[in-house]
C-alpha cells in the first residue's frame, strides 16, 4: 500500500540513533461533485462467468481450467487488514489512514450495499480481488459495531471473520475471481516499522503458517477463490533485514516455500501461490546501505512448488518510491530517484530489472508476474507522478501484464487514491466520473489489445535446492517415506525429470522438456547407492563412482552428505527409454546445451545439464582426497530407443 513512506517515520522514531529518517503524509484532498459518467470499459457477472476455475499457470501466462488466459485485471479492496496508524485512541477516525476507520472490514459496506458494490466494480472492467485480511482479524471474536456495516444491515452482529467470509462469497457469486492476501500481522495501517514487517514479526513463522492453512481451507470449497498472496511487503525493521536464502529465521524465500508447501498439501492444492518480492532492505540514508531487491533474488534463487503450475510472483511500484528510495521526503530523504525521476526508457528497464525479466520463457524461475500494487491520488496535480502513471499503465498496456490497483474503495473526501469512493449517503466518486484525470489511462490499460483464448503448453523448468535442508517436491516420492534419512534429499515435482545438477552448493535442475511427464503409473522407485547398475562394459566414467538408474529408469532426485553424493533417486519410464548416453563432465566447467535452457540453476558454480531430448540416468562422482565429492558427470542418455 502506499506508505512505505512511514518506514522512515517509524525508523527515525524507534532508533534516532541511527540518524534516520521522517516520513511524508500520504497524499490525501477533497474531491470534486461528480459529474456525468465517461465511458469506460464495462464487464459484468455473466461475462465474468466464462472463466472457468481453478487457474494455473503456463509458463509467464495465467490459465483457467479450459487452459484459456486469464490475466488478472484487479483492484485491492482494502480494510481486513486494518486501519489504525497506531498513535492515538483507535476509536478516533483520524487516528485511522485517510481518516477512515474501516472496522477491520472491506471499506464501505458501511455505505453502500454489496450488490451496488459489486456492480460498480464490474463497471470498472476489473475481474478480480485481492483481498487483504490481518492475522489478528482471523482470531477477533468480538462483532462489529453496527456502524461499520450500515448499509448492510444483514451483517450486523457479525465478528471481522465472518463479514470476510459474507464479502468472499459476494465477490465469487458475482463471478471475481479472489485473491486473500495476508495483509499484516496485526490490524494496523502498514507500511513501516509497525509490528508487520515481516510474516513472523508479531507472531511465529509456525503460527503463520497455521493460520494460513485455515484460511485456504476455509475457502476451499468456493473454487473462485483461486490464490492465496502469502505476505504483503516484506521489509526491515529497526535492527534487521529480510533475506532471500540465508536460512534463518528471516528467510523469506524459505517462508514463503514453507507456507505454499502447507497450502498446497493440507489446505487447498487448486490455489495459486503468490511471492512478493523483498520491499526494503537496509537504512534510507545516504551513504549507508539500502535497497528495494523487489523480484531481483529470483534470478538466482527461485521457488520451486509441489504442483510446477501454481506459481505467481508479485511486486509493487508507487510513483513517489524508487529502486533505491523509501519514499520520505523532508529530513533524511536520499539523493536516490525516485520511480517518477525516471525517464520513460529509464522506469521501463528498472521494471525489467526488478520485475519483468521473470516473465521470460525457458528458465528456471520462468512465471507470472502480478504487480499486485500500483496507484496513484485523484488530485495529484504534479507533471511527474501525473507523467510515471501514464509510463507505468502504459507498460503494463503494451507488455499485457497482470495487476491490481490499490485502492479499489474509499470514502468521498478522504482517500482521493481510491477507484471509487462513497460519500455518507452512499453516492459515488472516483474514476468512472468525467472528471478523473486517471481515466484516459485507466481505459488505455483495460482496452488495450490483450492475448486471450488457449495458451499453448510450454516446457517447464524448475530450480532444486539443498541448501539448507531438504526439497523434495514430489508427492509421489514423499508417498514413500524417507529414502535417504539423515541426508539432504531433492526430488523434481510430480511430471518432471531431472536433467541438470551443480559440481558445487547443491543444485538440480527439473523438466518436462520434449517428454512431458515420462514416469509410469504408480509409485515405484529406485534409490541407488552403489554401482550394482552399472552394466558390466559400461564403464562411462572411468575411476569415478557411478550411482546408475536401472534398465528404463530415470533420475528424479538425488541426495548428498556434505559435499559428497549420497543416493540417485529413479524412476521407471512409462514409454521405453534409450539405453546407450553419453557422459556429460562438469566438475571443470560448465557443460550444457547450447540454448542454455532453462537458465542459470546454480549462479557461480560449474553445472552439467543433458539436453532437451535426452534424460538423465546416472550420476558419477569421486572419492580421491582432496578432490570435491560432488557430482562430476552425468549419463545423458536419449529419451526414445
Amino acid at each position: 500500500m502506499p506508505t512505505i513512506r512511514r518506514l522512515v517515520k517509524y525508523l527515525t522514531s524507534g532508533a534516532a540513533a541511527l540518524a534516520l529518517l521522517t516520513a511524508a503524509p500520504t497524499a490525501m484532498a477533497t474531491v470534486p461533485e461528480p459529474v456525468a459518467a465517461k465511458a469506460l470499459p464495462q464487464a459484468n457477472a455473466a461475462a465474468a462467468d466464462t472463466w472457468q476455475p481453478p487457474l494455473s499457470t503456463q509458463g509467464r501466462y495465467i490459465v483457467d481450467a479450459r487452459g484459456n488466459r486469464f490475466r488478472l485485471k484487479s483492484a485491492n479492496w482494502d480494510g481486513a487488514q486494518g486501519s489504525w496508524t497506531g498513535s492515538g485512541s483507535s476509536t478516533d477516525p483520524a487516528n485511522h489512514h485517510a481518516g477512515q476507520d474501516s472496522y477491520g472490514i472491506p471499506l464501505g459496506l458501511d455505505r453502500a450495499p454489496l450488490p451496488e458494490l459489486l456492480a460498480d466494480f464490474h463497471e470498472l472492467g476489473i475481474n478480480s480481488i485481492r483481498l487483504p485480511f490481518s492475522n489478528e482479524m482471523i482470531h477477533a471474536t468480538a462483532p462489529v459495531p453496527d456502524v461499520a456495516v450500515a448499509a448492510n444491515p444483514q451483517l450486523r452482529g457479525r465478528t471481522p471473520l465472518q463479514i470476510y467470509d459474507a464479502v468472499v462469497a459476494a465477490l465469487t457469486q458475482g463471478g471475481f475471481a479472489v485473491i486473500l492476501n495476508n495483509h499484516t500481522n496485526t490490524s494496523r495501517w502498514c507500511c513501516g516499522i509497525d509490528g508487520n514487517e515481516r510474516w513472523n514479526s508479531s507472531q511465529s513463522t509456525q503460527q503463520w503458517t497455521d493460520d494460513w492453512v485455515f484460511m485456504a481451507r476455509r475457502y476451499a470449497t468456493d473454487s473462485r477463490v483461486v490464490g492465496a498472496d502469502l505476505y504483503n511487503e516484506v521489509r526491515r525493521d529497526v535492527l534487521d533485514d529480510p533475506n532471500w536464502g540465508t536460512g534463518d529465521g528471516h528467510d523469506w524465500y524459505a517462508a514463503a516455500q514453507q507456507a505454499a508447501d502447507r497450502i498446497l498439501t493440507e489446505a487447498n492444492p487448486n490455489l495459486l501461490i503468490v511471492i512478493e518480492g523483498i520491499n526494503w532492505t537496509g537504512i534510507p540514508v545516504d551513504g549507508l546501505p539500502h535497497d528495494r531487491p523487489t523480484l531481483t533474488p529470483v534470478r538466482t534463487l527461485s521457488h520451486t512448488l509441489v504442483d510446477a503450475h501454481k506459481l505467481v510472483y508479485s511486486a509493487h511500484f508507487y510513483g513517489y518510491t524508487g529502486p533505491r528510495h523509501s519514499g520520505a521526503t523532508g529530513i533524511g530523504e536520499t539523493h536516490d530517484a525516485r520511480y517518477q525521476d525516471l525517464t520513460r526508457d529509464q522506469l521501463y528497464q528498472v521494471l525489467a530489472d526488478q520485475a519483468f525479466y521473470v516473465t521470460t520463457e525457458g528458465q528456471h524461475y520462468t512465471a507470472p508476474v502480478w504487480i499486485s500494487e500500483f496507484g496513484i491520488g485523484a488530485n495529484e496535480t504534479g507533471s511527474a507522478p501525473r507523467t510515471w502513471f501514464g509510463n507505468i499503465t502504459d507498460y503494463f498496456a503494451d507488455h499485457d501484464a497482470d495487476f491490481a490497483y490499490w485502492p479499489l474503495v474509499g470514502w468521498e473526501g478522504h482517500d482521493d487514491w481510491a477507484l471509487l469512493r462513497y460519500d455518507t449517503a452512499g453516492r459515488r466518486y472516483g474514476i468512472l466520473d468525467q472528471g478523473d484525470w486517471r481515466a484516459t489511462a485507466w481505459s488505455h490499460l483495460m482496452t488495450a489489445p490483450t492475448r486471450t483464448g488457449t495458451i499453448t503448453p510450454v516446457p517447464v523448468w524448475r530450480m532444486l535446492t539443498t541448501d539448507h535442508g531438504d526439497q523434495v517436491q514430489s508427492l509421489r516420492v514423499r508417498a514413500d517415506g524417507d529414502w535417504d534419512s539423515g541426508a539432504y534429499k531433492a526430488a523434481c515435482p510430480d511430471g518432471l525429470r531431472l536433467i541438470g545438477l551443480s559440481h558445487t552448493s547443491g543444485r538440480g535442475l527439473c523438466t518436462d522438456t520434449t517428454t512431458g511427464d515420462l514416469r509410469a503409473a504408480g509409485n515405484a522407485q529406485t534409490v541407488v547407492t552403489d554401482e550394482r547398475y552399472v552394466p558390466t562394459g559400461g564403464d562411462w566414467a572411468s575411476g569415478y563412482t557411478k550411482l546408475q538408474c536401472p534398465a528404463g529408469q530415470f533420475l528424479i532426485g538425488y541426495s548428498r552428505r556434505g559435499d559428497r553424493v549420497s543416493a540417485a533417486l529413479c524412476a521407471p519410464g512409462r514409454t521405453p527409454l534409450g539405453a546407450t548416453g553419453r557422459t556429460v563432465w562438469f566438475d571443470r566447467s560448465d557443460t550444457r546445451p547450447a540454448d542454455l535452457a532453462g537458465g542459470d540453476f546454480a549462479y557461480g558454480v560449474y553445472k552439467g545439464q543433458c539436453s532437451a531430448d535426452e534424460y538423465a540416468a546416472g550420476i558419477a562422482f569421486t572419492t580421491r582426497v582432496g578432490s570435491t565429492a560432488g557430482p562430476a558427470a552425468l549419463l545423458c542418455t536419449p529419451l526414445k530407443p
